[in-house]
């Protein structure tokens, strides 16, 4: 009898197989991945602007900004001092994946990136199911969103290492709140590292940088 194996499957295991590629190649040069995914309009562009203002002139910075169907968010990140941006154009796919990844890379030298931020399409669902070789998925959300989104899209919170809370400048407009968020994220994954920002008035970014400085250190590509 013929087995038949589900085209999705399929696609997974060949992503898999990639993404355990580009983790090797990404560790081999001490390089720090962190894949960025939010709903859309949880703020991962002006975040990642405000990260290249503070840390561009310390350290190489390398962006792959994904988009449905513009290269707005890229134009936006290299006219924020982004030196190393390459925009991925989906085409309408919900998600990157590491294959998309590979074939953008081919046009960086790796041997002069410290951190690259890779920039998911704004997608809770389908960016949770593909491995892009990353050391960690950082999740955004947003005081303008609903403090369950966690309770919404476990399989995401399940599956990133740190949970950005953004736009706290709002807070008190809107019924969200900031412990119930937490708790549900900690409900879905008790090991989640949180930060709590505003990329408008600037509240817990230095954090965010010291955090990220920590990773650079600790790589032993500096």
């Amino acid at each position: 009898m013929t087995e038949k194996i589900p085209v999705n499957q399929k696609l997974l295991s060949e992503n898999d197989l990639i993404a355990a590629r580009l983790r090797e190649k990404f560790r081999q040069k001490g390089i720090i991945v962190l894949n960025l995914v939010s709903s859309p309009g949880s703020g991962k562009t002006t975040l990642l602007e405000k990260t290249i203002g503070a840390l561009k002139d310390k350290y190489r910075l390398a962006l792959i900004a994904g988009d449905v169907q513009t290269e707005n968010d890229a134009d936006r990140l290299i006219r924020a001092g982004g030196s190393i941006v390459r925009p991925i154009v989906t085409g309408g796919a919900c998600h990157l994946d590491a294959r998309m990844i590979e074939r953008s890379l081919e046009s960086i030298d790796l041997d002069k990136v410290d951190l690259l931020f890779i920039e998911n399409v704004g997608n809770l669902v389908c960016p949770a199911g593909f491995d892009l070789g990353e050391n960690m998925k950082v999740v955004l959300m947003s005081t303008t969103e609903g403090d369950d989104k966690p309770l919404k899209y476990p399989a995401m919170f399940r599956k990133a290492s740190v949970v950005v809370i953004n736009k706290i400048d709002l807070l008190g407009l809107s019924d969200f709140d900031l412990a119930s968020a937490r708790r549900n994220a900690r409900e879905i994954n008790a090991d989640l590292i949180f930060f709590e920002i505003s990329c408008r008035d600037g509240r817990g970014l230095d954090t965010w940088f010291g955090w990220l400085t920590s990773l650079i250190e600790k790589s032993g590509n500096r």
